[in-house]
């Protein structure tokens, strides 16, 4: 009764894989018969070691210990009927058999130890990046969005890339930036940022005055006095767009960041700065001057925000990612169906894992308030 309220609460694997128990166990009974029909002369006890071999390949280490025993039992039965337990042969057999059953079991309990401990990185991972990248609502004032992120370390699920989306009262501002390096330095360097934006996007009426502030406050915090030598060698690229509810006319703000793309009728504009910034956290170095450039975005425009992870992605061949070749193909489809074909069909360029990390952003202005 004990053994079968142990196996009732193994994981829900166990319906999945009681059909596959039936292989090792018909296993066991086979070899069992085949012994007994050829006699002592050709002793196939051995083969029983197939069995928690097999079991250990998708049972969990209860199941794998228990095939064993199983096996054990069913060698000393076999060695038993033909009155052989005293014999070296049928003894060094079961001693051969209790060594692999302990060995794959113990293989198993280190694999699914591993495997929880990596599930709950991700989960702490997951947590964290919902704490600092927190999730952009599908609907913003007037604006429908979507977005995705891609870690390059696939057990932090978050790196330097960062966005978010401010209202204001007259509109959306919304931020997408890079920051240098991956994991999770770069995303303590991303929250610093985040949070800079966050606090004084409704503040700064001004484009430029929010850039200079995010500016000092990205110098004051990436420069740590532990850190001697590194000013300069810490930046973020960044753009900040100002999208008003009442009027079609954007505005932009770029910090050395990859231009946007602008979907209209199938077709793609890529909106340039006239006179980029350059990244955040090199002010020191020059005296910035930001400039603010504008554009249409009417209803039905669709608006591609970007890493440099997106259009850096090599294929095998080290052929660049064509972002706006693809793009066009999906630009009549929603921003939640835009961002999941470019997901999809990105992962397939690189062949299902990035050097770097990449983040996408795209928005749609709709008639409705």
């Amino acid at each position: 009764m004990r053994v079968w309220r142990q196996i009732s609460h193994r994981s829900p694997s166990w319906q999945a894989s009681d059909a596959l128990l039936a292989v090792p166990l018909a296993l066991i009974a086979a070899i069992v018969v085949a012994d007994v029909l050829t006699g002592p002369h050709v002793p196939l006890g051995p083969l029983l070691i197939v069995a928690p071999a097999i079991t250990a390949s998708f049972a969990s280490p209860f199941l794998t210990a228990l095939v064993g025993a199983i096996a054990v039992a069913a060698l000393l039965g076999v060695g038993a009927g033909f009155h052989l337990l005293t014999t070296e042969s049928v003894g060094a057999q079961i001693i051969s058999l209790v060594v692999v059953s302990v060995v794959v079991t113990v293989f198993r309990y280190l694999r699914e130890r591993h495997a929880r401990e990596l599930e709950q990185v991700r989960r702490v991972s997951e947590a964290a990046q919902r704490v600092v990248l927190r999730p952009l609502p599908r609907r913003i004032g007037p604006l429908r969005v979507a977005s995705v992120y891609l870690a390059a370390q696939e057990e932090a699920l978050i790196g330097g890339d960062l966005y978010a989306a401010v209202r204001t009262s007259v509109g959306t501002r919304l931020i997408i930036g890079d920051v240098m390096g991956k994991g999770l330095t770069a995303m303590g360097d991303a929250s610093l940022l985040l949070g800079a934006f966050r606090e004084a996007a409704h503040r700064k009426a001004a484009l430029p005055e929010l850039m200079a502030y995010l500016e000092r406050s990205v110098c004051w915090n990436l420069a740590e006095p532990t850190e001697p030598g590194q000013e300069g060698e810490c930046f973020i690229t960044a753009a900040i767009v100002d999208i008003p509810d009442a009027l079609s006319q954007a505005q932009m703000v770029s910090c050395g960041h990859p231009p946007p793309l602008l979907l209209r009728d199938r077709q793609v504009v890529t909106l340039k700065a006239g006179a980029p910034a350059p990244p955040l956290g090199l002010g020191e170095l020059s005296t910035p001057e930001y400039r603010v450039d504008t554009f249409l975005l009417e209803p039905g425009d669709l608006l591609l925000l970007y890493t440099d992870g997106v259009v850096e992605a090599r294929d095998p061949k080290g052929v660049f990612y064509p972002l706006a070749a693809r793009a066009v193909s999906w630009a009549q489809d929603s921003p939640m169906a835009l961002v999941h074909h470019l997901r999809a069909d990105l992962l397939d360029h690189v062949g299902g894992h990035l050097a770097d990390d990449a983040a996408v952003v795209a928005l749609q202005r709709t008639a409705g308030p």
